[in-house]
Parts: C-alpha cells; sequence; structure tokens
C-alpha cells in the first residue's frame, strides 16, 4: 500500500475509529460517597457496600415538605418509566429522607405509593440515621445541603448520579427541567462499565 492511499483513507479512519472510542461517559465531578447506615421503607437494613457494583441515582425529599420535593419525585417516578421503557435495569433509586425523626419506614412506603412508580422495586427510601448524619453526608458526599430550621428543612433539589465504585459523577436538575434523554444516556454508559473497585 503506497503512503499516499495511507494518508487519505487508512489514517483518517483511524482517527475517526479513535475518536469513537473515547466518546464515552465523561463525569462532571468525583465526590466518593462516605459509608452510611440506613433503613429502607421495607425495614431492611441498606449501606454504602449493598450499592457497590449497582448505578444509583439519589436525591434528598421528605415527606412532609410541600414545596420542592413533590416535583422531585414525580420528576423521577418519570424517570424511571423512561429507564423502563428502554429496557435498563441494572440501577437503583435512592431517595434519603431528610427528616428521619418524622419518616418512618411505612411512611416512607406511602409516600412511594402515591406516584405509583413503574418498578417499586428499584427503590431504597432511606431513613434509621440522625438529622446530623443526613446533614453531613449530604455535603461531605454530594456537596449539596440540608438544613433542619424549626419549622422547615431546606434542602438542595439535585440528582447525583453515582457509580459502581460509589462515587458520584453527575448533578442534574431535579425539581424541574430534568435532563431526562441525558440521564438515560449517562445511566447507560455507566452500567457498562466495569468497577474499579
Amino acid at each position: 500500500m503506497s503512503k499516499k492511499i495511507f494518508l487519505s483513507f487508512i489514517l483518517p479512519l483511524m482517527l475517526v475509529l479513535s475518536a469513537c472510542s473515547m466518546g464515552g461517559f465523561k463525569p462532571d465531578h468525583k465526590y466518593k460517597i462516605e459509608s452510611f447506615d440506613s433503613t429502607n421503607q421495607h425495614n431492611e437494613q441498606v449501606t454504602l457496600d449493598d450499592l457497590k457494583g449497582t448505578v444509583w441515582i439519589a436525591q434528598f425529599v421528605f415527606t412532609n415538605c410541600d414545596n420542592v420535593c413533590l416535583p422531585m419525585m414525580a420528576n423521577m417516578a418519570d424517570l424511571q418509566k423512561q429507564l423502563h421503557d428502554e429496557g435498563i435495569e441494572d440501577y437503583k433509586i435512592v431517595s434519603f429522607s431528610v427528616d428521619p425523626a418524622f419518616d418512618s419506614p411505612e411512611v416512607l412506603q406511602e409516600y412511594l405509593d402515591a406516584f405509583d412508580p413503574v418498578d417499586q422495586s428499584k427503590w431504597e427510601m432511606l431513613t434509621g440515621y440522625s438529622q446530623e448524619a443526613i446533614e453531613n453526608l449530604a455535603i461531605g458526599s454530594f456537596k449539596t445541603f440540608v438544613t433542619k430550621t424549626p419549622n422547615d428543612v431546606i434542602h438542595g433539589s439535585g440528582f447525583s448520579l453515582v457509580n459502581k465504585d460509589g462515587v458520584s459523577v453527575k448533578t442534574y436538575n431535579g425539581a424541574e427541567d430534568v435532563p431526562y434523554d441525558q440521564m438515560v444516556k449517562d445511566i447507560k454508559a455507566l452500567i457498562k462499565e466495569e468497577p474499579k473497585s
């Protein structure tokens, strides 16, 4: 093969293939999730280790919230429907209660029921830790805020994408203008990746 043919045909093809291979998931950040111990809506213990090897989407909500949590939960249920329609099954949705003193497992189960998700088995509605613990987890692991006041709990409204190694890699709007298509694409890409630990 002449050098001219190589440069005009083979080299551009190699560059295209190389670009394709680099077109996988690109994290926006890498926040290592700290260990946590919690109880889900079924009164089962859930720890960070239980989620290792699984891609998950995290949010911070509470059942007495009468503003941002309602669209967040509805939007998460909509995201799950889109994942279901795409045939994506290897993921979890993790909803941390930011009012654990009130949100018992039974209360969280009733709350989840109200949003009629397509597959409740993918949801972990978590409680069973102290207020201080959830505030520390939010800021330390997800770089978001949770603050309890005398009359309310103030918290971030983002959805955090966590990879199989327990590292938060992207944060999306959760209350409005949710980028569903991008989230589905990112979740698909992360599911294909092998865990590093």
